[in-house]
Protein backbone atom coordinates (compact mmCIF):
# COMPACT_ATOMS: atom_id res chain seq x y z
CA UNK A 1 0.00 0.00 0.00
CA UNK A 2 2.78 2.38 0.86
CA UNK A 3 4.50 2.05 -2.40
CA UNK A 4 1.25 2.43 -4.46
CA UNK A 5 0.90 5.91 -2.54
CA UNK A 6 4.78 6.85 -2.99
CA UNK A 7 4.27 5.81 -7.12
CA UNK A 8 0.82 7.88 -7.37
CA UNK A 9 2.81 11.06 -5.44
CA UNK A 10 6.02 10.32 -8.18
CA UNK A 11 3.16 10.38 -10.94
CA UNK A 12 1.62 13.36 -9.65
CA UNK A 13 4.61 15.40 -9.60
CA UNK A 14 5.89 14.08 -12.83
CA UNK A 15 2.39 16.33 -14.59
CA UNK A 16 3.51 19.20 -12.50
CA UNK A 17 6.97 18.89 -14.22
CA UNK A 18 5.94 18.78 -17.56
CA UNK A 19 3.54 21.61 -16.66
CA UNK A 20 6.76 23.76 -15.57
CA UNK A 21 8.87 22.90 -18.54
CA UNK A 22 5.98 23.31 -20.70
CA UNK A 23 5.51 27.10 -19.13
CA UNK A 24 8.73 27.40 -19.65
CA UNK A 25 9.17 25.77 -23.44
CA UNK A 26 11.76 23.07 -22.65
CA UNK A 27 12.00 19.41 -23.49
CA UNK A 28 8.50 17.81 -21.92
CA UNK A 29 7.75 14.07 -20.86
CA UNK A 30 5.93 12.50 -24.12
CA UNK A 31 2.53 11.95 -23.75
CA UNK A 32 3.58 8.06 -23.98
CA UNK A 33 5.24 8.42 -20.88
CA UNK A 34 2.54 10.36 -18.54
CA UNK A 35 -0.24 7.68 -19.82
CA UNK A 36 1.91 4.90 -19.04
CA UNK A 37 2.86 6.07 -15.76
CA UNK A 38 -0.82 6.14 -15.21
CA UNK A 39 -1.43 3.05 -16.86
CA UNK A 40 0.88 1.57 -14.24
CA UNK A 41 -1.04 1.61 -11.34
CA UNK A 42 -0.53 5.20 -10.91
CA UNK A 43 -4.36 6.75 -12.37
CA UNK A 44 -5.01 8.58 -8.86
CA UNK A 45 -1.85 10.25 -9.29
CA UNK A 46 -2.19 11.66 -13.03
CA UNK A 47 -5.90 12.63 -11.97
CA UNK A 48 -4.80 14.62 -9.05
CA UNK A 49 -2.16 15.99 -11.03
CA UNK A 50 -3.68 16.86 -13.78
CA UNK A 51 -6.41 18.88 -11.86
CA UNK A 52 -3.53 20.05 -9.14
CA UNK A 53 -1.84 21.32 -12.08
CA UNK A 54 -4.31 21.90 -14.57
CA UNK A 55 -2.49 20.36 -16.92
CA UNK A 56 -3.51 17.89 -19.71
CA UNK A 57 -7.13 19.24 -19.31
CA UNK A 58 -8.14 19.75 -22.53
CA UNK A 59 -7.07 16.75 -24.36
CA UNK A 60 -9.20 14.15 -24.78
CA UNK A 61 -6.94 11.08 -24.82
CA UNK A 62 -5.90 12.09 -20.99
CA UNK A 63 -9.49 12.99 -20.08
CA UNK A 64 -10.86 9.82 -21.00
CA UNK A 65 -8.11 7.23 -20.29
CA UNK A 66 -6.58 8.86 -17.08
CA UNK A 67 -10.11 8.58 -14.98
CA UNK A 68 -10.45 4.54 -16.30
CA UNK A 69 -6.88 3.78 -15.18
CA UNK A 70 -8.01 5.51 -12.03
CA UNK A 71 -11.02 3.58 -11.31
CA UNK A 72 -9.36 0.11 -12.46
CA UNK A 73 -6.92 1.07 -10.13
CA UNK A 74 -9.09 1.83 -7.34
CA UNK A 75 -10.81 -1.74 -8.18
CA UNK A 76 -7.68 -3.60 -7.84
CA UNK A 77 -6.67 -2.08 -4.87
CA UNK A 78 -10.29 -2.94 -3.35
CA UNK A 79 -10.30 -6.53 -4.61
CA UNK A 80 -6.59 -7.37 -3.23
CA UNK A 81 -7.52 -6.40 0.84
Amino acid sequence: MEILILWNTIVCLLYGYDKYKSIRNKRRISEKTLIGSAFLLGGVGALCGMFLFRHKIRKIKFCILVPVFSAVDLLILYFCK
